[in-house]
């Protein structure tokens, strides 16, 4: 079995001094200005897409079938899998990929949205004098200046500060981030530089202002990872390759090589997880894609194999925007245990993460109470004592794993490096593992070349340097004016469509339906905090979405965002891809039941409501519990010991508030711990102590009793004695 490590040097693209001095507005247009001249050498290789558009699924499945041979099959639709068939469909290979669930379904959507080269490696590589992690740090930034270029619409440079404590640490620190922007060079994005206590609280207001001495700001990206690896595998299939989601690989195929008598893997046997359709799909060489899974697939090939693959498992959260500036991130350099803790602003709300603990390979990780708990006391560490973190306002969860390239018998996977190998099998398998989300198209090169090589396949050098991905060629930042004004969406939903499909955004615009208000003209909003519109859904169909999870984790991204506002947006986003997709009654309740329960699991939403159970101790003052008694018999005017939704309405009817039946019954049922239909004194009591410790946030029942106790307090009769005596 032979191990190629797969670090190689760096070519530097464009840029120049000039980077360093630019705004973030300009950075997209003039990356895409210097550096055409280094992909002029790509782009002649390269014709147009064969495809205007991605042929449907239903065709991708006929040319799977009915192609004799491809010269690539690769397993897995990550970032990594799709990163490969990209690769070598443009150069001119016959090319199949088969992804067992959705793309971007397993790690590639759970990362912390960075593009970067990694700040902490560079210390690793300087510490250790480690060259290997140097060479790493050097091709991750090459790569990060890359897919700045290729996606502009998905990525953007995004600051981040890395406040200092202690006067020591700021020229520690300062040195280290100036390494960083060194060996960036050309590709740096913008040039670090040091702020003064003041600044820093002035470009973050929310931070801890004790002891602190100053900061250092330096530049990576970010990016939208779900779309992006959506965009990689959607570019794939516009170039020719036949891509398919929710194609399993049940086993390889083999066959003896005539002329050196060896056994060799020639493609796999695929099942349709949606119909349970099996077929075969040969191949020349079969491509091993597969993160976290990596050895499941090698043990397929050889069950003797020995594993190359230890997972370990990130957990991120989400948090409301006013956690932390709209355009500035933070950096905790070195966590209470030794961790690395970034708080982010992203799609306007906050994430924080990640954790890095060992665990097992599973299809649904999902995020513990303990990961939780320790973001956000880290978190509070670093934020002012006037802002409260309350774990009630977690408002996702998620747990993705990452594919380590280790030595199996090492138990400390903070010491790992993210390097990726290429292993080649006895009978030929190629399987690409390790690596992280920045190098995936580096990564990529690397195991085509292999493939190539050791396939005997014709084919010229890598041609994706450079080379767009969709909706980035023609995407310019103020593409949305002309949405708004063409189409008459919201500004808000505009934007969003443009950062999210580019110059398809157009396309998603023109299937927009009329509103019947004045403004906006077209665009019906699923949940009306989030700019995400119904034509999305029709268009996520476009994009291969075959499920409701795939609409609102990874054609939208609520689930990531909000998970009560993703399951208030569920029944419409269920009925409207049934509409497109033919599903019948029975369909319908198994989408939703089936999204539920991967929010419920896997999105935090789980941990969110065990912060209210029947079990949950109250734990108020004497005078707190009195005056919280008082507000519920204002509504228990029968003192029955439990209110309905008949007395709410009677309060409400009394201060002039209509409230639909429906609406009234999902509030209370949020706080009916026992579901008897009602909501007890004590089950109140247990909500207002569970909002006090911060457990809880946002109950629409706690804030709707209070609102409506003010309102009565204000309508109490005047005495006679204070108007003018009565008669």
């Amino acid at each position: 079995m032979a191990f190629q490590k797969a670090v190689k040097g760096t070519i530097l693209v464009g840029g120049g001094a000039l980077a360093t001095v630019l705004g973030l507005s300009q950075f997209a247009h003039y990356r895409r200005k210097q550096m055409n001249l280094a992909y002029v050498k790509a782009a002649d290789y390269i014709s147009e897409p064969v495809n205007r558009e991605p042929p449907s699924r239903e065709a991708q499945l006929l040319t799977l079938q009915n192609t004799s041979e491809f010269d690539i099959l690769v397993i897995g639709g990550g970032a990594t899998g799709s990163g490969c068939a990209l690769d070598a469909v443009t150069r001119g290979l016959k090319t199949a990929l088969v992804e067992r669930d959705d793309f971007s379904s397993g790690t590639s959507s759970r990362s912390t949205k960075l593009i970067h080269g990694g700040v902490r490696y560079l210390q690793k590589a300087i510490m250790k004098l480690d060259i290997e992690q140097y060479r790493m740090v050097k091709e991750a930034l090459h790569e990060r200046a890359n897919l700045l270029e290729i996606a502009p619409h998905l990525s953007a440079p995004l600051p981040i500060m890395l406040p200092v404590y202690k006067w020591w640490q700021l020229p520690y620190y300062w040195v280290g981030i100036k390494l960083y922007d060194l060996v960036a060079g050309s590709n740096c994005l913008k040039s670090s530089y040091v702020l003064s206590k003041s600044r820093a609280l002035e470009h973050f207001p929310m931070l801890q202002k004790d002891k602190l001495v100053g900061a250092i700001v330096y530049y990576d990206g970010q990016h939208n990872d779900a779309r992006m690896n959506l965009a990689i595998a959607l570019t794939a299939a516009r170039y020719g390759a036949a891509t398919a989601n929710y194609m399993e690989v049940v086993s390889l195929l083999k066959k003896t090589d005539p002329q050196t008598g060896k056994v060799r893997v020639s493609g796999a046997r695929c099942k349709d997880v949606l119909t349970g359709q099996e077929f075969d799909v040969r191949a020349k060489c079969v491509i091993n894609a597969t993160g976290p899974f990596t050895d499941s697939v090698r043990k397929m090939d050889d069950k003797d194999a020995a594993a190359i693959c230890q997972p370990s498992a990130g957990v991120h959260i989400v948090m409301p925007g006013y956690y932390s500036p709209e355009s500035m991130g933070l950096l905790d350099p070195a966590t209470s245990d030794g961790r690395v803790i970034f708080f982010l602003p992203w799609q306007k709300m906050t994430i924080a993460g990640t954790t890095d603990t060992p665990t097992d390979v599973t299809p649904h990780p999902i995020p513990s109470e303990e990961d939780i708990n320790f973001i956000l006391n880290e978190v509070r560490n670093y934020l002012s004592c006037d802002v409260e973190v309350r774990r009630g306002d977690v408002l996702a969860a998620w747990s993705g794993i990452r594919p380590l390239v280790t030595d199996p018998k090492s138990a400390d996977t903070q010491s790992i490096s993210r390097n990726h190998v290429v292993d080649i099998s006895e009978s030929g398998l190629i399987t690409i593992a390790g690596g992280k989300w920045t190098t995936y198209r580096s990564m990529a090169e690397d195991t085509i070349n292999a493939a190539i090589k050791t396939h005997n396949l014709k084919a010229g050098p890598s041609r994706t340097v450079g080379l767009f991905l969709q909706g980035g060629k023609d995407w310019s930042p103020t593409l949305y004016i002309r949405l708004v004004q063409d189409y008459g969406l919201e500004s808000e939903v505009a934007q969003h469509l443009a950062a999210t499909y580019g110059d398809k955004a157009f396309e998603v615009a023109k299937m927009a339906s009329v509103t019947g208000k004045r403004w906006p003209i077209v665009g019906v909003r699923l949940v009306s905090e989030f700019p995400y519109i119904e034509a999305e859904v029709k268009y996520g169909i476009k994009e291969y979405a075959c499920t409701a999870v795939d609409m609102i984790s990874r054609r939208t991204r609520l689930a990531f965002l909000n998970v009560q506002a993703a399951e208030e947006a569920l029944p419409r986003i269920v009925e409207l891809m049934g509409r497109e997709l033919n599903w019948d009654d029975h369909k319908k309740q198994e989408q939703l039941e089936t999204a539920k329960k991967f929010l419920y699991y896997e999105m935090g939403y789980k941990s969110r409501s065990e912060q209210l159970t029947d079990r949950s101790e109250i734990s108020l003052l004497p005078s707190d519990i009195d005056r919280y008694k008082k507000r519920f018999h204002k509504f228990d005017a029968d003192k029955k010991g439990f209110i309905t939704i008949v007395d709410v309405q009677r309060v409400l009817e009394s201060i002039n508030v209509q409230m639909d039946e429906n609406t009234l019954h999902e509030i209370l049922n949020e706080v009916d711990l026992n579901k008897n239909g009602q909501v007890e004194l004590n089950e109140f009591l247990q909500l207002m102590s569970a909002i006090q410790k911060g457990r809880v946030s946002g109950s629409r029942l706690a804030i709707l009793m209070k609102t409506a106790e003010e309102n009565l307090d204000r309508r109490v009769p005047i005495p006679v004695d204070r108007s003018c005596g009565g008669f």
